[in-house]
């Protein structure tokens, strides 16, 4: 079990490393898409709960470790020392909402309720990252809430990818013979957690889309 368990440390750590090299390439190729490289972050982030979940990571490693990295993003927010994670052009407490955002769902459901936890991370880095990358690059009516600008390329890509992130989900439960919610009540859940992802001023969504996703799949449980 301690092998096991040494193995998914080293597994989450070389993840992350090849994660955090892919965006200062993606920076440097594309210096001038600023999100591009911040995306990679946001989006690479959320399998770490994958791996946990596969190599039964215990809870206090995980919380510990989620919470240095939650540290983490907020001296580098305030430091600015790897610009490819947090320099985009607005202000925005994303990272370390997104990072709040998973110490708070392990500390409510790890390690006994892992599907909540990756429901709740891997919409908000599927879904609202590949919001993040289709909306400006496709041409689409666009309006503004609370000085942020959306679109309806960003949403559908939002509410689809949520979607089918909670219905591979829901997959894996009924193969393992855990319970989950239906089809219909993920599209519930997916299209909520897009009604949340609009209201994202300084980019506390990545606190809010989660714990609310998690919050509604464990409320949908038949």
């Amino acid at each position: 079990m301690v092998t096991q368990q040494l193995l998914g440390v080293a597994a989450v750590l070389a993840w992350l490393a090849a994660v955090l090299l892919t965006a200062l390439a993606v920076r440097r190729r594309w210096p001038q898409q600023k999100e591009w490289s911040r995306k990679v972050v946001h989006i690479g982030t959320g399998a770490v709960v994958l791996l946990a979940w596969a190599f039964a990571i215990p809870r206090g490693l995980a919380l510990g470790a989620a919470a240095l990295v939650t540290l983490g993003t907020a001296l580098n927010h305030r430091f600015r020392l790897l610009p490819a994670v947090e320099d985009v052009g607005r202000h925005s407490y994303g990272t370390i909402a997104y990072g709040a955002s998973i110490t708070i769902l392990l500390a409510l459901f790890w390690p006994q309720q892992p599907l909540p936890v990756a429901a709740g991370v891997l919409v908000m880095a599927c879904g609202d990252g590949l919001a993040g990358l289709v909306g400006p690059q496709i041409q689409s009516p666009r309006w503004q809430i609370f000085r942020q600008t959306k679109s309806l390329a960003g949403t559908a890509a939002m509410a689809l990818t949520s979607w089918l992130v909670l219905a591979l989900l829901i997959g894996v439960a009924q193969g393992t013979g855990a319970a989950a919610p239906s089809l219909v009540a993920a599209a519930a859940i997916a299209i909520a957690a897009t009604g949340l992802e609009q209201l994202s001023g300084f980019g506390l969504d990545n606190l809010s889309v989660p714990l609310a996703t998690a919050y509604l799949w464990q409320l949908a449980m038949p």
